[in-house]
């Protein structure tokens, strides 16, 4: 065997546990190794017997007296009992419901027992302690212990998939392969950090023999981890400035009339910006950046005065949304923008056969699709805007300059590659990025998995702007609320109620569920199709009440969208679907219920999209849990305006784990759980930067290189 080995080939691994291990993205002998533990159990100091204390963890070593097994009638548990004794005194030790543990553990047997004292009808006892045979009282050697008797390794776990098997299948995997693991991090790295070599941190960070031997081990490794994932980005950003994208001339007289026909001034912010993108455009090399800006501060028209100037120049621009509710709505938006600049502007999306175009002479017309795309191929569109359908194989340019993405920050060379069509005789050109987003990103997540784009950041909204008034609304005040919104429509506002969930669950994982309540102090959660319901019959009879969610067809949410923004629905009850782009101008008050569900960005998106007017607008959070950290996590968005530093505290309350889209990259458990030290992680890319500057395919350092190629298969940051 070898690192790359399947499990399948170890032995003890069956089929059950090749698929529970294959949930977990362990394949192989390697990454089974590199499945390191979250946390570690101390059970080193082993006391005697006559020492123990009630509601005390402890660890005790000594000799099986008497076994048995019995069943409780009342509770159906089967029980194993048994009494342990060392040279100082005996103690009861009860198993539940381990029925097995009688053909394992004899009389006679001497064990070491981990686990915690209790009390019950005859005095103290140890509950459910690890247990592990052992061959003597004396001269035990820690490293002869796995179980007990040492800190202990806790992995992350699935259902079947014990700490308890792990460490039986690893202990004699790491005694094989210990010594056979290449040391991928330069030696000069190792040195000036003081890293334990590889062949001991691989020891030490499952079996360490101390505490200090343990975090030594693990700083190791977060190291390696976090160091892996820059050097990915800036290899990639180093592969990027190898290829070669069409030059756009800065045209300032066409930017200058522009701004003369927006209704309002550019924020300092985006003109700012606004230089970095177009002096990109004037580079021969692919621009990837990254804009990143506040709801309303107007990343859209910044977005717009490049693809200007790319499609006076000659060339086209592919601009897509994450739903077509938002496609649809910067097709609009760009129309209204462009309109004295006789720009040939089409719409295309994955489902419809009728495309909405527009033509030069400003009026909009319905097309074929195929009339569409031919149109797209021969260069007759200059700005084609739609849902991710833009990158399917049918859809071609003829010369494709600027991708412009909302909301979808990871765009590959590949992917550019597979919109642009060089013209005959020509040298293949990718196309310039840029990606547009209103989820703010903390500075640790800008540095690692975004580290290949530049960032350009709106810090400034425009002026006039109120700040909206955001509360946290106990169930005691509700009727406040619904008043308070009955005086708004009244003025001619219109309102959003976001719900957690589309219909209340009556299946028997929802009902599973519902333990959730007690545990999390929630209540269940609101449903859109209910809400409606209520809404519309009950609360607020004589107004116009309307629901939206993903489940509707592209034509009916469509339809909602319109009759609510021009003011023939008062209500919108909703899911998650509005929580990026929409723009509704009369929307004054967003009603969040069970707040607690979401994440601290998202509750910022929702906040978002109302006070896009001049008018006061609100913002309701609606909980029933009485948790502390659901508190401190809602009186964190009442009391933070700016997106970047909810951001930071949604990292620092719920760990990068729980932030859109972390989870999906496949980012190794030590590296996630450092994605908040920043320090860290600046360390790790001025190593990765230094190594790269000096020898930057890594000719020198070919196991790290394999690593590398390894590491790349299994994250993916999209």
């Amino acid at each position: 065997m070898d690192l790359d080995t399947s499990i399948k080939e170890i032995s003890r691994v069956g089929p059950s546990f090749l698929r529970k291990l294959g949930k977990m993205g362990i394949k192989t002998v390697e990454n089974l190794l590199r499945h390191f533990p979250y946390r570690y159990e101390d059970f080193s100091d082993i006391i005697p017997i006559a020492k123990v204390k009630l509601n005390e963890t402890c660890c005790v070593l000594g000799k099986i007296l008497e076994i048995k097994s019995s069943r409780t009638w009342k509770r159906r548990m089967i029980l194993t009992q048994a009494i342990v004794q060392d040279n100082s005194s005996a103690i009861k030790v009860v198993w539940f419901n381990q029925p097995y543990l009688i053909k394992t553990l004899k009389q006679g047997d001497v064990v070491c027992l981990a686990g915690k004292v209790s009390f019950g009808d005859k005095g103290i006892f140890l509950s459910n302690p690890a247990y592990e045979k052992i061959s003597t009282f004396r001269n035990i050697e820690i490293s002869s212990l796995t179980h007990t008797g040492r800190l202990v390794p806790v992995y992350p776990e699935t259902e079947g998939l014990s700490s308890r098997w792990l460490r039986y299948i690893l202990k004699p995997l790491l005694l094989e392969f210990k010594n056979k693991i290449p040391e991928i991090l330069p030696e000069k790295i190792i040195k000036a950090e003081n890293f334990l070599p590889i062949k001991q941190a691989i020891w030490q960070v499952h079996f360490p023999d101390s505490v200090a031997q343990a975090e030594k081990a693990r700083a190791r490794f977060s190291f390696e981890e976090l160091f892996l994932i820059e050097l990915s980005v800036l290899k990639e950003r180093l592969r990027l400035n190898k290829e070669k994208a069409p030059a756009i001339p800065l045209n300032v007289e066409l930017t200058k009339e522009f701004v003369s026909f927006l209704p309002f001034k550019l924020t300092d912010a985006q003109k700012k910006c606004t230089w970095q993108i177009l002096k990109d455009l004037e580079k021969p090399r692919p621009m990837s950046r990254l804009l990143e800006g506040d709801v309303g501060s107007g990343k859209t028209v910044v977005g717009v005065i490049a693809a200007l100037n790319v499609v006076k120049a000659g060339f086209q621009t592919a601009f897509m949304a994450p739903t077509e509710i938002l496609a649809k709505q910067h097709f609009q938006e760009v129309i209204k923008l462009l309109k004295p600049f006789k720009v040939k502007i089409a719409f295309l999306t994955g489902k419809e056969d009728k495309i909405v175009a527009q033509k030069l002479e400003n009026e909009i017309l319905e097309i074929s699709r195929q009339k569409l795309l031919d149109k797209a191929r021969k260069g007759e569109i200059d700005i084609l805007i739609g849902t991710h359908a833009l990158i399917q194989d049918k859809v071609k340019f003829k010369n494709l300059a600027l991708c412009i993405i909302d909301e979808q920050h990871r765009f590959g060379v590949e992917q550019r590659a597979k919109l642009s069509t060089s013209r005959a005789g020509e040298e293949k050109l990718i196309p310039h990025l840029l990606s547009m987003t209103a989820t703010p990103i903390p500075r640790t997540l800008a540095l690692t998995v975004y580290g290949d784009l530049d960032l350009s950041i709106l810090d400034e909204m425009p002026k006039g702007r109120k700040k909206i008034i955001t509360k946290v609304i106990p169930p005691e005040d509700r009727n406040k609320a619904y008043d308070f919104i009955k005086e708004q429509v009244k003025l001619g506002n219109q309102v959003f109620v976001i719900c957690p969930r589309i219909e209340a669950g009556n299946n028997q994982a929802e009902k599973d569920k519902k333990g959730e309540k007690d545990i999390l102090g929630w209540a269940e959660a609101k449903a859109v199709k209910e809400e409606y319901e209520k809404l519309r019959k009950e609360i607020f009879p004589e107004l116009k009440v309307g629901m939206l969610h993903g489940r509707m067809k592209t034509k009916e949410k469509e339809k909602i969208m319109k009759d609510f923004k021009n003011k023939k629905i008062d209500i919108l009850v909703s899911t998650s679907v509005v929580e990026v782009g929409i723009d509704i101008q009369g929307a004054t008050v967003m009603m969040i219920e069970g707040a607690e569900r979401f994440g601290l960005a998202q509750l910022y998106q929702f906040r978002g999209r109302v006070g896009r007017a001049n008018v006061q607008s609100y913002c309701f959070l609606f909980t029933d849990s009485p948790a502390r950290k659901t508190r401190q996590r809602l009186e964190a968005i009442v009391k933070t305006e700016n997106g970047f530093e909810l951001a930071q505290k949604d990292l620092e309350i719920r760990g990068p784990g729980s932030l859109s889209g972390v989870k999906q990259w496949g980012i190794p458990d030590l590296a996630m759980e450092n994605l908040k030290n920043l320090p860290l992680v600046e360390k790790t890319r001025q190593a990765a930067q230094e190594l790269l500057a000096e020898d930057p395919d890594l000719k020198k350092y070919s196991p790290l290189k394999e690593r590398l190629k390894k590491f790349k298969k299994r994250i993916h940051l999209e």
